[in-house]
């Protein structure tokens, strides 16, 4: 059984996020945590949140056990960008686009062979 959490409308772009959930996929949670703690990225915090609520998910809706959960797939979708205007000269504006994405986790028990 899966279970999988989701962190919307976060201020980061989807390309730098996937980077990190690059590196814990297929890993234990317990490794992945321990991994997404000394990036020094800033979508490390956010997908470490997302991390946290997917296991608590398991834990409690599930009563799946926390030693036999693994990161089984985790991925990173771009949302509509956040639009402001920046000012010019002569009374012109331009808008500037700022990245938004949303992470999704997906934890699952690992099938005992």
């Amino acid at each position: 059984m899966e279970t999988y959490a989701k962190a919307k409308h976060l201020r980061i772009s989807a390309t730098k996020a996937r980077l990190v959930t690059r590196l814990i996929v297929g890993k234990q949670v317990e490794e992945a945590r321990a991994i997404l703690k000394v990036l020094p990225n800033k979508a490390s915090k956010y997908i470490e949140k997302a991390l946290n609520s997917a296991i608590a998910n398991a834990e409690n809706n599930f009563k799946m056990d926390m030693e036999t959960l693994y990161v089984y797939r985790a991925f990173v979708d771009s949302e509509a960008p956040l639009k402001r205007t920046l000012p010019r000269g002569f009374g012109r504006a331009d808008i500037t686009r700022k990245p938004v994405s949303q992470v999704t986790i997906f934890v699952k028990e690992k099938e005992e062979a």
